[in-house]
């Protein structure tokens, strides 16, 4: 009994990837259905074998990378590359807080520097004014009032400080202008100290001749 074969080009089903299932021939070299067979597929078929194979392309390219790194596999890589970030974020933020710490001390010294210059002008400035006669209370503010610009050099200094005591003469004992020295009690002259209470005027010589008249030297009538 003579059994026909299936036409290999018929299609009997599809696997459960969406492949097609073709009839298996060619038990004999000399069949012709050893020849190669032309397969049609849909788009969609197509689209399948061709995401299958370049994803199994990229695992494999995967695995190689991994193995040539000596990762036993992918998981121990990202657990490596995970850590490095870690540590390379940690060594910033070290380094932002040292830079962080450099500029406030260099903020600090120039301040202190500042401070400093402050006060050495304001020593310069105080022994200058009192060198014109301004003291206590009246040389704090001079100190105040002198007009001189913070770089000023000690002839502009000197200027100021004339220029101040011209204009307020009472911060350096002098009296202020348009005041007058107040008479002496009694009318006499300010420079002239008043009499005592009880003294006369008396002539040339008188204290001399009352002597002589107690010792009588002289009769009294003289």
């Amino acid at each position: 009994m003579t059994r026909s074969l299936p036409d290999p080009q018929v299609l009997i089903g599809h696997r459960r990837d969406g492949r097609p299932i073709f009839p298996v021939l060619g038990a004999s070299s000399d069949d012709a259905s050893n020849d190669e067979v032309q397969v049609t597929l849909t788009q969609k078929q197509l689209n399948t074998l061709m995401a299958r194979e370049k994803d199994q392309g990229g695992r494999a390219a995967v695995r190689g990378l991994v193995e040539r790194l000596g990762f036993s596999n992918a998981v121990a890589l990202e657990e490596y590359v995970g850590a490095q970030r870690q540590a390379e974020e940690q060594q910033l933020t070290e380094a932002e807080r040292r830079e962080q710490e450099l500029a406030e001390r260099e903020k600090a010294a120039a301040s202190r520097e500042s401070a400093a210059i402050a006060r050495e002008r304001e020593a310069t400035c105080r022994a200058l004014l009192a060198g014109f006669g301004a003291t206590g209370t009246d040389l704090d503010d001079a100190v105040v009032l002198l007009r001189a610009p913070d770089d000023a050099d000690p002839a502009a200094l000197q200027e100021a400080a004339e220029d101040l005591k011209s204009r307020r003469p009472e911060l350096f004992g002098a009296a202020p202008a348009g005041t007058r020295t107040p008479a002496a009690p009694g009318g006499a002259p300010a420079s002239v100290p008043p009499p005592r209470p009880g003294s006369t005027d008396r002539a040339p010589g008188s204290a001399g001749l009352e002597m002589a008249r107690r010792r009588g030297l002289i009769p009294p009538t003289a």
